[in-house]
């Protein structure tokens, strides 16, 4: 993958992995439009003065992402050359479901207290304007491991690797420095999974669970989490997202999950490892990992350069898109500049 990132300052995606975070995702309603902008244009200076109450020791960031339904509703000009609708994908047995999102609240801090009061400031320039969709509170888990009890992230790139791997860059020069943004909400049947041994746990993983290294290729299951979402270019370049995925829970209701979150240079990359997790390959039906998780949700976001949001595209002229589903002819991207257009042919072995 070609590393010609921009100069242009992205929003805070990068930023080291917090013990707190909130993911909220919003859909804006009808003639919510002004007031959603409005928004967008303070949503840093409100996370300046709520994080300024902790100092730097608070580590308080958004990102701000938006869906592809609204984004014509709010600006017009040019759109992220690859910004579409999340995919539903029907498996043999397992389903990624698709769900409405037109923005996309990830909010992390070295404390629950400092994302909790960003939201409801954000939720108060905007409840008049928006329906909630959806709400987590994410929290770290001992040493970075899901509910599942395995470490989440192991292979998330770092410095250049994670800049190259993230951020648009000469593909779309009106949009270098963003990022896509993939997030589904994941539910465990800690019951069932707690039913197997740990060595079948970590077939179904790919990894040891206490050590946390990968196990070796002819141990490794066909169908196991870690081999069906390695994926490579046709020049064998291994492709990378960037995980910042949260435990969540309510212990009284029994609700225990994972909140996976995805950025990618291009969503292809992310779209390819869902597409073997839940299609399969010639080698596996599907992930192993879906007889436990299941998805709930599933929504797509383009997380612009922080420049955007200081200088806001004009509104639309011709009044509001209306925000109706697409198909599926109308929302495949583009062959992508990074190589990997073809790239379910070529991996799926």
């Amino acid at each position: 993958m070609a590393d010609d990132v921009s100069e242009a300052e992205p929003q805070m995606v990068l930023s080291p992995l917090t013990s707190a975070a909130i993911f909220l995702v919003v859909t804006v309603d009808s003639g919510g439009e002004t007031a959603v902008r409005e928004l967008l244009s303070d949503v840093g200076s409100l996370e300046r003065a709520v994080g300024f109450r902790a100092q730097s020791e608070g580590r308080l960031s958004c990102v701000t992402g938006i869906g592809s339904h609204v984004w014509d509703r709010l600006f017009s000009g040019p759109r992220p050359a690859f910004l579409h609708p999340f995919r539903e994908l029907s498996g043999p047995v397992h389903r990624a479901v698709a769900t409405p999102g037109d923005l996309l609240f990830h909010i992390r801090a070295t404390r629950l207290d400092l994302c909790f009061a960003l939201a409801t400031e954000i939720m108060g320039r905007l409840r008049t304007t928006v329906t909630v969709r959806d709400e987590v509170h994410g929290f770290k888990y001992f040493d970075e491991r899901d509910l599942l009890g395995f470490v989440d992230g192991t292979e998330n790139p770092t410095g250049s690797a994670a800049r190259a791997a993230v951020l648009v860059g000469d593909e779309d020069p009106p949009f270098a420095g963003g990022s896509y943004v993939i997030v589904q909400k994941y539910l465990h049947d800690l019951r069932a999974w707690g039913d197997l041994t740990v060595e079948a746990q970590e077939r179904v993983i790919g990894r040891r669970k206490l050590s946390d290294v990968e196990l070796s290729d002819d141990v490794k299951p066909a169908d196991s989490h870690v081999a069906l979402t390695t994926v490579a270019a046709p020049d064998g370049t291994e492709l990378q997202i960037l995980r910042d995925n949260m435990p969540f829970g309510a212990a009284g209701r029994g609700e225990f999950g994972t909140y996976f979150i995805g950025y990618a240079r291009t969503p292809e990359v992310t779209e390819t490892m869902l597409e073997r997790m839940f299609l399969g390959t010639s080698s596996a039906p599907y992930d192993r990992i879906l007889d436990f998780s299941t998805p709930v949700t599933g929504s797509l976001f383009f997380a612009p350069a922080r420049d955007f949001f200081e200088a806001l595209p004009p509104p639309p002229t011709a009044g509001p898109t209306a925000s109706v589903p697409t198909t599926d002819s109308q929302v495949r991207p583009r062959e992508s500049s990074l190589g990997i257009g073809s790239m379910k042919a070529e991996i799926d072995r």
